[in-house]
C-alpha cells in the first residue's frame, strides 16, 4: 500500500497484522479522492475506523490542513502513528485511540468541525447507521460536510434517507461502494 499523490506520493505504508483491517486498493483510493479533489485544499478530515490510516494519510498529503485518526485497535493506532511518522505529516495529524462513538462524543466536546468524514467501519454490522446517529447530535459537522462511507455491496442504504441526511452519489466498485451524504441540518 501507498500514498498516491501530493508530498507524501508513493511512499509506502504498513499496516496491521491479522485480517482485521481491509485496507482499501490504489485504484478504489484513487477514485474515491478524484472525487474529494475540489474539497480537499484546508479542509479538515476525521478518518474513522483508520486501519492503517491511508485514506487520512492521503488526505493530508494531498492537501487537507488537518486529519483525525479514530481507531480503537492498539495494532491499527502503532501502525498510523508508524505510518505518520515515516511521510512526515505528524505534524496535521491527531490519533484517537478509541471506539468511533466515543471519539464523536470527545470530538463534540471539544468543539471541533470537520469538512469531510470518512468512515470504514467493519461491514455488516450496521457501525454506519450508528455513526451517523451520533454525528447528526455531536455538532462535529454541519450542512456543508461531505460523509463518505465504505460499505458493503449489500448494505441497505434505505435507512440512511431518513430526512437527516442525503445520498448525494453512490461509487458502485466490485466488491463494496463509496456513498457520499450530506447532512441536512
Amino acid at each position: 500500500m501507498r500514498v498516491i499523490s501530493g508530498k507524501a506520493r508513493r511512499m509506502t505504508l504498513v499496516t496491521p497484522p491479522g485480517r482485521d483491517v481491509r485496507p482499501t486498493t490504489d485504484r478504489i483510493k484513487e477514485t474515491l479522492f478524484n472525487i474529494l479533489q475540489n474539497d480537499l485544499a484546508d479542509s479538515t478530515f476525521l478518518d474513522l475506523f483508520s486501519g492503517s490510516g491511508g485514506i487520512g494519510i492521503e488526505a493530508l498529503s494531498r492537501g487537507a490542513k488537518k486529519a483525525v485518526f479514530v481507531d480503537k485497535n492498539k495494532d491499527s493506532v502503532r501502525c498510523i502513528e508508524q505510518n505518520l511518522s515515516h511521510t512526515g505529516l505528524r505534524d496535521d495529524a491527531e490519533v484517537l485511540p478509541m471506539d468511533a462513538l466515543q471519539a464523536i462524543r470527545n470530538l463534540s466536546k471539544r468543539n471541533k468541525l470537520f469538512d469531510i468524514v470518512f468512515m470504514d467501519p467493519p461491514y455488516g454490522c450496521g457501525m454506519e447507521t450508528d455513526v451517523l446517529n451520533a454525528l447528526s447530535s455531536a455538532e462535529i459537522i454541519d450542512g456543508n460536510t461531505i460523509i463518505v462511507a465504505e460499505t458493503s455491496l449489500r448494505t441497505d442504504l434505505e435507512s440512511w434517507n431518513d430526512g437527516r441526511y442525503e445520498i448525494v452519489r453512490i461509487k458502485r466498485y466490485k466488491t463494496n461502494c463509496h456513498v457520499f451524504l450530506k447532512y441536512i441540518c
